[in-house]
């Protein structure tokens, strides 16, 4: 059965890569993951946001990438040990901070990709989306982070849990079941499992292959590409099975792949 945050949206699927900081060829002070970033990907014609959950000193969830403030901002401090006032003082001349429940209450229309990159914000972030299953993907490199927003969201009386993609532990376990067509340990891996995002390679690794495309294809479950920023690129890996691009230039993506 397919989750309902795969239904009734273009596809290919366009992944905006934590929103639309700036359009093609052009510098901007917009911070990624920023009110101002999102609010230009939906108006590009985005329908996914990826973007990133952190927590904060204060213990808000935030739209916050990195670890540190280092590549924004200069400041080696991590998110964690700053305040959630000061973070916005500090987004407040580069798109500004959301909080992910201001996100979701902001775009009601977009869909929702969230990487939980720490297990401490998994809470917060199961809590958030638990009234917006329907439109709510959560992911993470670590399993054990999703795992646990997920089970957060039913704790918090979610109606419909969101969909949820695999951690670097499941896709490396379905790299090797593909490539030794075990066509029912592919099933045992994906269970509970809506879409796999990955990168097209691992260092000399090739992940994205035509045995783990059709492998994951047998057992219902999308493969999504990151991070494509090439339109050329994208129409190759849609061609070779790709059901959605993971990108900065959503714009570029959306002209590309979704011309009608």
């Amino acid at each position: 059965m397919t989750h309902p945050y795969l239904e009734g949206a273009a596809t290919p699927r366009v992944l905006a890569h934590r929103g639309l900081p700036a359009a093609a060829g052009e510098d901007s002070s917009v911070f990624d993951n920023s009110a101002l970033a999102l609010a230009a990907a939906d108006a590009a014609g985005a329908q996914y946001i990826e973007t990133d959950c952190r927590l904060t000193a204060d213990g808000d969830v935030v739209l916050f990438h990195d670890e540190t403030l280092e590549r924004l901002l200069g400041d080696p401090r991590p998110v964690a040990e700053v305040g959630t006032r000061e973070l916005e003082e500090l987004f407040s001349h580069h798109g500004g901070l959301l909080t992910l429940p201001h996100a979701l209450d902001a775009f009601p229309l977009l869909r929702f990709n969230i990487d939980v990159k720490a297990e401490d914000a998994a809470a917060g972030i199961g809590r958030a989306v638990a009234p917006h299953g329907a439109r709510v993907l959560l992911t993470s490199f670590h399993d054990r982070n999703r795992r646990a927003a997920l089970d957060a969201a039913a704790a918090a009386g979610a109606e419909l849990l969101p969909a949820s993609s695999a951690g670097q532990v499941t896709i490396a376990l379905l790299l090797v079941a593909s490539t030794l067509r075990l066509g029912a340990w592919v099933r045992r891996i994906l269970r509970g499992i809506d879409a796999v995002q990955i990168p097209e390679r691992f260092g000399v690794l090739r992940v994205f292959t035509p045995a783990l495309v059709r492998a994951t294809h047998r057992a219902g479950v999308e493969v999504h590409v990151w991070t494509v920023n090439d339109p050329e690129r994208m129409q190759i890996l849609i061609a070779a099975g790709a059901d959605g691009i993971v990108t900065d230039r959503a714009d570029v993506a959306i002209r590309t792949l979704q011309p009608n």
